[in-house]
């Protein structure tokens, strides 16, 4: 009997399968030796010697396998292809007390999909453990625990206890803040732009404009962009921490001045000065890679990075797609052949190319035999598939499916089409464009982005010298933006680009600084830092800023890298960085002051000749004594108090005392006055200051689904069901009387699905 040991047992289960009866498939549940739980683990003066333990979770497991490997003829370690898959199988090799020159062979297996042949061809290839990967893990592991256990404890003194730091969660959690201080410091600016509704002027006979417009025929729209030759709209670039950001503004900085321009182009002769026309080529996307994968789903589906990552985690295990964790957009020989015979199936000779396409990775670190995230099987489809899915399986199974199949379809044709038109009057002369393309050929776009060709505009047939009309004059007001908060999809991009972290870590490194308590969500899933998170972030910037600098950070990874590669040892790559960290955080620990950090209010404590200041409790900010433990004054804070306010008047369902505001773990509740007697809770109505407009009793208030989606309800539920998806701005469609709500990218819809009618936001 030989016997195969993987990480999970819903890889085993596939694994088994594909097996005849001379092979047991076990698993591990992940690793077996870590670094222990409480103390640090890492001799120092032992060239950082780890000291790995079996937890306690592992011990059943161990024992269980230990039992099976010793009637097995073989072992053969079948874990992950990557480093943290390396060191699992080494961990197994040392648990097991497994030795090539005793009575205990073993040998090493790797495929990055599960598949019959992956599985048949891996047992005729078996390998050594390659241990330059486990060195990598093995250094990234005691690094974050000696920068953990190190600086975490600085944190507890300096701040309060239950902080934790990390090498790559503080640099995550510091592109948060500095974003948060760029939108605060942003000071948003009017401005105007102008657009004009035109339609040509008939040659017909007997056919006037009016009855052209009432059929819609060659009505079209165009942007106001010059006056006397001056540009109406600008660029402006602001300088943030990550990198240049722009925004646009108008020379048209008040409704005076648009009202101004608005009457004289309702007054100007129109023209067509050139129409511009020319084939233009989209190409598909290259297939995905972790981060890319997040940052699709993310944005498709709304799902987090770690519900995308745990998702596509079954999705390999089943043997459905190929591994997940990968920075490569290479594709197999076999996988692009099967690509090409799906496409000419489903779609037509004329969609699939001649020969494949490929795509350059452009990760340094990713190598060569790895491939992209694609499916096992691509005949299998999305469809074929969905009743063995799950849901949420299947969403990103199909856009795993739709996005490897498209790379390999031929480019969408387009014709553009660009018409520069001069409206002028006695005074000024203005330059106004309209742009438009239509579909020649979808191409890849028949599986996917199917939604941009859909939103392609049109334009009539225009030529020089063309006579229009102007059927209205659009003025719109807007203002500058600020650079937007990141979300999920968005601060894995920005960390991908500065080369900190790795596929294996976006996920976790956010779940950790949403956990701690540093960040959180809005209702549009944007993070934002939590009062927390601005102290810890700039105690680590101002005083060891090179562990939240984005080089260093980067440079760390590239050394993970080099060990990877054989290139470096792990040890002096620690000891480098160690020694000189070591020492700065001992002169740290006797230069800063925690009195030096705290936020003094300038007034003195009623209880004592103290003076109050702002510390940070578990849950949250509150205001003491600096005489602490002497006087044990406390107050509420400003916010505090207007939350008070807020939930006054409300009194227990169970006792009919009053309700009080309180603090727990998971933030503010309400809680009966009369506790311990009367243990009454409630949650706190997140108020939007809108009136219900179906019952016009209650407040509409945030809510979440049982999925956890945010959503907006009548208070009053369940004696009214008002509900909508959308945040209520307060106001009535003035189309069809339903509620208007704030929506992505700056603008106001109607609530109501089948009125289209949409406005800036302010």
């Amino acid at each position: 009997m030989k016997l195969i040991i993987v990480e999970s047992p819903t890889k085993a289960k596939t694994i088994t399968k594909f097996l005849g009866k001379g092979f047991t498939v076990k698993s591990s549940f992940g690793h077996v030796r870590d670094l222990p739980k409480s103390g640090m683990g890492v001799d120092i003066e032992k060239d950082f010697a780890p000291s790995y333990e079996i937890p306690d979770k592992a011990r059943i497991k161990v024992t269980e396998l230990l039992k099976f490997s010793k009637k097995a003829d073989e072992v053969i370690l079948a874990s992950d292809e990557d480093r943290e898959g390396e060191a699992i199988a080494w961990h197994l090799v040392e648990a097991l007390g497994l030795d090539k020159k005793n009575k205990k062979p073993y040998s090493r297996i790797v495929f990055h999909e599960i598949t019959k042949s992956a599985i048949e061809k891996a047992l005729e290839h078996p390998r050594e453990i390659d241990l330059n990967l486990v060195d990598a893990q093995q250094a990234r592991r005691v690094l974050d625990r000696l920068v953990g256990y190190e600086l975490s404890p600085f944190l507890w003194k300096k701040i309060r206890r239950g902080l934790s730091a990390g090498r790559v969660q503080s640099v995550a959690l510091r592109f948060i803040v500095e974003r948060e201080r760029e939108i605060q410091k942003f000071e948003a600016e009017e401005f105007w732009t102008i657009s004009a509704k035109l339609q040509k002027k008939s040659a017909e006979p007997g056919r006037n404009a009016s009855s052209i417009a009432d059929a819609g025929e060659d009505i079209f729209e165009a942007n106001l962009l010059e006056q006397n030759g001056e540009k109406i709209e600008q660029t402006i670039t602001l300088k943030l921490f990550t990198g240049d950001y722009k925004t646009k503004k108008s020379i048209i900085p008040n409704k005076k001045t648009a009202e101004q321009i608005t009457s004289e182009l309702k007054d100007a002769k129109y023209q067509v000065l050139s129409v511009e026309k020319k084939e233009t080529m989209r190409s598909p996307s290259a297939p995905f890679t972790t981060s890319t994968l997040q940052q699709a789903a993310i944005s498709s589906f709304g799902f987090s990075a770690k519900q995308t990552m745990m998702t596509a985690q079954k999705l390999y295990e089943e043997g459905y797609i190929t591994y997940m964790r990968t920075d490569s957009m290479n594709l197999s020989l076999e996988s692009l052949m099967s690509a090409r015979k799906i496409i000419e199936k489903e779609f037509g000779k004329n969609y699939s190319l001649e020969s494949p396409r490929y795509f350059k990775t452009k990760s340094k670190s990713a190598q060569e035999a790895h491939e992209a995230i694609r499916p096992t099987d691509p005949e299998k489809t999305p469809d074929e598939l969905m009743p063995l899915l799950e849901t949420n399986q299947y969403k990103l199974y199909r856009l795993i499916w739709n996005r490897m199949i498209a790379c390999q379809m031929q480019n969408a044709r387009l014709n553009s089409v660009k018409a520069d038109i001069e409206a002028a009057n006695n005074k000024n002369k203005f330059l106004l464009r309209a742009t438009g393309s239509t579909v020649i050929f979808d191409g890849f776009l028949k599986v996917y982005e199917s939604r941009a060709a859909q939103a392609e505009s049109f334009l009539p047939e225009l030529k020089k010298g063309d006579a229009l009309s102007a059927l209205e004059i659009l003025p719109l007001q807007k203002f500058t933006s600020a650079p937007p908060r990141y979300n999920e999809a968005t601060l894995v991009k920005v960390l991908e680009e500065h080369g900190i972290g790795r596929p294996s870590t976006y996920a976790p490194t956010i779940s950790t600084i949403i956990e701690r308590k540093y960040v959180d969500k809005n209702e549009d899933k944007r993070l934002f830092p939590l009062e927390i998170g601005f102290p810890v972030n700039d105690l680590l910037v101002e005083h060891f800023p090179t562990i939240v600098g984005i080089d260093f950070t980067a440079n760390i990874e590239k050394d993970f890298d080099e060990i990877a590669e054989g290139h470096k040892k792990w040890v002096p790559v620690i000891r480098n960085f160690y020694e000189p960290f070591h020492a700065l955080l001992e002169e740290k620990n006797d230069s800063v002051k925690k009195e030096d950090l705290v936020e003094k209010l300038n007034r003195p404590c009623p209880s004592c000749d103290g003076e109050l200041i702002m510390k940070f409790g578990r849950f949250g900010k509150f205001i003491a004594c600096s005489n602490y433990p002497t006087c044990k004054y406390t107050e509420k804070t400003e916010s505090e108090k207007k939350e008070d306010e807020e939930n006054s008047g409300i009194v227990c369902d169970k006792c009919g005392k009053p309700m009080v505001v309180k603090r727990g773990r998971f933030g503010a509740f309400l809680g009966c006055s009369g506790y311990p007697e009367c243990k009454g809770i409630m949650k706190i109505e997140q108020k939007t200051g809108v009136k219900c407009p179906k019952c016009q009793v209650g407040d509409v208030i945030a809510r979440k689904s049982k999925k956890g989606k945010m959503f907006y309800g009548c208070n009053k539920y369940p004696d009214c069901d008002f509900v909508m998806w959308n945040k209520p701005t307060g106001e009535m469609c003035p189309k069809c009387s339903q509620p208007l709500a704030f929506a992505a990218k700056g603008k106001i819809t109607c609530s109501n699905k089948e009125c289209k009618f949409t406005k800036e936001s302010e």
